[in-house]
């Protein structure tokens, strides 16, 4: 009688207390690159969002542009970029950036582009200089349409992280590939289930902090 292959589920706690220490290195690695580039991409979009505003020519190539940028297929740039940049973790990371630019962007636009006129105009009425009705009017009137570019960028920025597993930087990428590779399931539902995780979790601090930024949007 041969004997029974060993078990493989889905969803193993001895596979998470025999490999804790891997699991929370992969873990923090892909929560710090989602973290430091969605933080990039928003000092970086929102200026240029704000000077698209005033400058309304600008728009276009900016939308456009960063438009280009995320359609590029994830594996092909960090293929190309890896080469001139000779670092994996700075490579996944310009990646990320690059592709959260124009969520952040767009939203940033919107919500300026929805401040209600009205409101412009009494500021302007009361002496306002076009910068200054830009950051203490306009910029806090479309706080919460940036907040939901944010928002959209770090889901989408904790799934992109993985694809850093082609350069041998992807945190939970990484436990994924190899469980895939081994056939080991628990290893594949462990890495995901924890992606699906970090995303709600970091989806849910965002909306606590857009409810604490914008408290006069609660009733809507």
């Amino acid at each position: 009688m041969e004997p029974e292959p060993p078990a493989n589920p889905w969803l193993s706690w001895s596979y998470v207390q025999d490999n804790s220490s891997e699991i929370l290195r992969a873990l923090g690695q892909h929560t710090s690159l989602t973290v430091l580039a969605v933080l990039i991409a928003v000092l970086v979009a929102v200026p240029l969002a704000a000077l698209a505003h005033l400058r309304p020519r600008l728009a276009g190539p900016l939308l456009g542009t960063t438009g280009v940028l995320y359609t590029i297929p994830s594996l092909a740039l960090f293929a190309v970029v890896y080469p001139l940049l000779r670092d994996r973790r700075s490579t996944v990371l310009l990646g990320l950036v690059l592709y959260a630019l124009l969520l952040v962007v767009r939203n940033t636009l919107v919500g300026l582009r929805g401040v209600d006129p009205d409101v412009t105009d009494a500021a302007r009425g009361l002496g306002y200089s076009r910068a200054r009705t830009l950051f203490t009017v306009e910029l806090p009137n479309a706080l919460p349409s940036v907040l939901t570019g944010v928002r959209l960028a770090t889901v989408s920025t904790v799934a992109l992280a993985t694809v850093g597993v082609v350069i041998g930087y992807g945190g939970l990428g990484q436990l994924m590939v190899r469980g895939l590779g081994s056939g080991y399931r628990a290893q594949i539902m462990t890495a995901t289930l924890l992606c699906l995780a970090l995303a709600l979790v970091l989806d849910l601090l965002l909306t606590l902090l857009g409810r604490a930024l914008t408290p006069w949007a609660r009733g809507r």
